[in-house]
């Protein structure tokens, strides 16, 4: 793989993967909070959190979704591929101090539409957190 770009279309095969993992911190939760305008008591207030089914505040559940476009940016496709879609499944909380880890696996290459499909999966140690489907369009190699 190059520093500037991640893998080309004809470099990926399937069952390839890769991952992102990071320790969520108060501050994480709180500026999320701010860059994306989701003030949800449920993931700013403690004693809100305490009233609700999860009994104490949650991190949010987009936050899971941006380590998985930190995977696909960065890692694998990486660089230079561009996120089409994603299918999302949001299946147990994470709340601050778990470390969280975004994996993703080619399952699909369409070499005519530059399209890779793969699997994501989000989990706090062998619990899955969220899962789904992302759609990536990948470069080909330069002639």
């Amino acid at each position: 793989m190059q520093d500037l770009h991640g893998y080309y279309l004809e470099d990926l095969e399937v069952g390839m993967s890769d991952s992102y993992a990071k320790t969520v911190t108060e501050a994480d939760v709180v500026m999320f909070a701010g860059i994306s305008g989701d003030n949800n008591p449920v993931h700013i207030n403690a004693e809100y959190a305490a009233q609700t089914m999860f009994g104490q505040r949650i991190v949010h559940g987009m936050f899971s979704a941006a380590l998985i476009s930190a995977v696909l940016g960065t890692r694998l496709p990486g660089p230079g591929a561009i996120y089409i879609d994603q299918s999302l499944k949001f299946k147990a909380p994470v709340h601050i101090g778990d470390t969280v880890t975004a994996m993703a696996t080619v399952v699909e290459i369409n070499q005519e539409r530059r399209r890779v499909k793969l699997e994501t999966v989000v989990k706090v140690g062998d619990t899955v957190v969220a899962e789904g489907v992302a759609t990536n369009m990948v470069d080909r190699k330069p002639a």
